[in-house]
């Protein structure tokens, strides 16, 4: 079925609409999104990959507050809660730091004496939260600035548009200079006055041809690319940019962003503006302060510094260190009922 908007299982992170939907007829309940008019795969869920994006979902992005008071509301209790664990974890270093020799010589004293260690589970808290009190440092500091940035966002500006009369098309797509076996994909793309053919070739360039005498419009794609940026754009970019072809992801414009290829339009306040021409969309726009979040997010959060290793070994060491995080928290909540 035909689906125009995301939701609980196709996601906004999967960025394309509208897309096809197919449940397949399969034990593990398989669904595949497909966005027909660029000829690629949104995302697939099975059953159990459903579940985990409803549990990521309500215990980590906690969308259901957006039910109760809004998105920023949400965003305004995350960042309360991430602010308290960051005192939390502050406040642990500095009790540790100042009373280390007093925790080290009751535990002497108690290995003389011989007795009973009755406080042992506040000796764990303490032992494996010091161990791991960097990379907490790293999960809650780089959550709090995503989160800081989303609050900043303002609200995107509709889909460029357009509306193309029948007599604008002075000739036939069948009369392009190109022959129709080098041709993907054909439409029309409207921009400074004139249409143009907008074709995708088998070697995937994009070529504009004047629809009313098939001339080539060089450099087509480019022109089309800072057209739409000036569209998406504001007042605060001004200056001549310099428009390049991506052909592929990199730390700035990742994986996450799905379209492919696009043009990136660089300004000379360092602001970046991704458009797919092909679809005449924003694929992305990164500026001082969301390079800066773009970087710390996926390094310090999605550890991506251990890259290095593989995805596996990286997904491995997060959950182990995700893991670690939750042990030293059931011991200090468990520490602090013993002591009431």
């Amino acid at each position: 079925m035909s689906q125009k908007t995301f939701d609980g299982q196709y996601q906004p992170i999967n960025h394309l609409l509208p897309v096809w939907k197919i449940a397949l007829n399969r034990p593990d309940g398989m669904d595949i999104y497909v966005e027909t008019a660029q000829s690629r795969m949104g995302t697939f869920n099975n059953n159990t990959r459903k579940v985990l994006l409803w549990v990521f979902e309500q215990f980590h992005t906690w969308q259901f507050l957006v039910a109760i008071g809004g998105n920023t509301f949400r965003l305004i209790v995350l960042l309360t809660l991430v602010s308290i664990m960051f005192l939390a974890l502050l406040s642990g270093l500095t009790v540790y730091g100042l009373f280390w020799k007093n925790f080290k010589a009751v535990t002497e004293k108690r290995k003389l004496k011989g007795t009973e260690d009755r406080r042992f589970i506040h000796r764990y808290h303490r032992q494996i939260g010091l161990c791991i009190s960097f990379i907490l440092l790293l999960f809650i500091t780089s959550g709090a600035f995503h989160l800081i940035v989303q609050l900043r966002y303002e609200k995107d500006k509709p889909q460029y548009s357009q509306l193309i009369n029948r007599n604008q098309l002075g000739l036939s797509n069948l009369q392009l200079p190109i022959a129709d076996s080098n041709i993907k994909r054909v439409a029309l793309a409207q921009f400074n006055g004139h249409t143009f053919y907008q074709v995708t070739n088998t070697k995937k360039q994009i070529l504009y041809f004047d629809a009313t005498n098939r001339t080539e419009l060089q450099d087509g794609d480019k022109l089309y690319a800072q057209f739409l940026s000036k569209y998406y754009g504001d007042d605060k970019t001004a200056g001549n940019p310099v428009v390049t072809r991506i052909g592929q992801f990199d730390n700035e414009y990742g994986f996450i962003n799905k379209r492919l290829p696009v043009q990136r339009i660089s300004y000379p306040d360092g602001r970046n503006r991704y458009i797919e021409t092909t679809s005449a969309k924003l694929a992305a726009e990164v500026a001082g302060i969301d390079r800066a979040e773009g970087l710390s997010f996926i390094f310090l959060h999605k550890f991506f510094w251990m890259t290095w290793a593989g995805k596996d070994i990286r997904d491995i060491v997060s959950m182990l260190a995700a893991l670690t995080a939750l042990v030293v928290s059931l011991l200090g909540f468990t520490a602090f009922i013993k002591n009431k």
